[in-house]
């Protein structure tokens, strides 16, 4: 199977953006109708906010547990400054709970919900349920590397950092075959996030922005 870009809609942080969560094939440079998620221009929208409550408390966070064969390795170290290590925490925790939206094929699973807000939230929602339709989940191992977190006034911070897919890969639910490809330049994205802290003291994600192939992620 290949590679699925969700489209989101642009905003005062975006001219366009693109989130890519799961592994590259090596047939995705050729882009398919299929591969656009609807949200680009949020013509569809759930008739509810899937955003969790912004007061829930941190101590309230959902629990992520994750199958064996799915794996992730941060590879950046804490700042030794609170906000931005919560930040980077934070962010950790989205990765893996967008990915456990996908395994448990439930497109308003909680944990994603906890952890976005607004546009990406919605978009979210509509990228998962791509994959609910396909049957199709994400295995393998994904490596994050080259972080850089900034936090400004009022609460407000940015998150940017590289991906590497090339262990990554698609897997039909119904049958257990995984889609294998070899890695390309693709395989490799670079991921710029806008974050704000909630009410609850958690740093949600609100904007994305992914380049796929960037030429700073390159081994």
């Amino acid at each position: 199977m290949n590679r699925r870009i969700l489209s989101l809609a642009a905003s005062a942080l975006t001219v366009t953006a693109a989130l890519a969560l799961t592994a590259c094939s090596s047939k995705a440079d050729k882009p398919k109708d299929s591969d656009k998620i609807a949200g680009a221009d949020q013509s569809a929208k759930p008739s509810a906010s899937p955003s969790a409550s912004a007061s829930a408390a941190a101590s309230d966070r959902p629990k992520i547990e994750l199958p064996a064969d799915l794996s992730y390795a941060f590879d950046w170290q804490k700042t030794g400054e609170p906000a931005k290590d919560a930040v980077l925490s934070d962010g950790e925790q989205l990765i893996k709970a967008i990915d456990y939206a996908i395994v448990k094929q439930d497109p308003l699973q909680e944990a994603y919900r906890f952890y976005t807000e607004g546009e990406l939230s919605a978009s979210t929602q509509q990228y998962i349920q791509e994959y609910v339709k396909a049957k199709s989940r994400v295995t393998g191992s994904y490596r994050y590397y080259n972080a850089t977190v900034s936090v400004g006034d009022h609460g407000t911070a940015s998150l940017s950092y590289c991906q590497d897919q090339g262990k990554a890969y698609d897997m039909a639910i119904p049958t257990g075959k995984v889609d294998k490809t070899s890695p390309t330049k693709n395989s490799y994205v670079l991921y710029h996030t806008a974050l704000h802290k909630n009410d609850g003291g958690v740093w949600v994600t609100t904007k994305m922005v992914s380049d796929r192939g960037s030429s700073k992620c390159q081994p």
